[in-house]
């Protein structure tokens, strides 16, 4: 598992109250019973811990929360690969 999964976590449990025996891989927003609304602030928080633009209805339309996580690590790796310098060998 990512170090992404323990930050949801996180934000899940902590700002929106869902339970942590919930939380698991297969999870959906729905099944936590997040609405569109919430789903909309949880990118939002993620925008603003992780730097990264999280699409909601890419986080909310049946997607489980193994399936978010590895959307908001691929975007985290992205963003992390767009900030390296690269080096001139010149």
């Amino acid at each position: 598992m990512t170090t992404i999964h323990p930050k949801i976590t996180e934000v899940l449990t902590g700002t929106f109250k869902v339970p942590a025996a919930e939380i698991l891989p297969e999870s959906t927003m729905d099944s936590l019973e997040m609405d569109s609304l919430a789903v909309a602030e949880f990118a939002v928080i993620i925008k603003e811990t992780l730097g990264v633009t999280a699409d909601s209805e890419k986080l909310y339309k049946d997607a489980t929360l193994a399936d978010i996580t590895a959307y908001i690590d691929a975007a985290v790796g992205s963003a992390a690969e767009a900030t390296v310098p690269v080096s001139n060998t010149r």
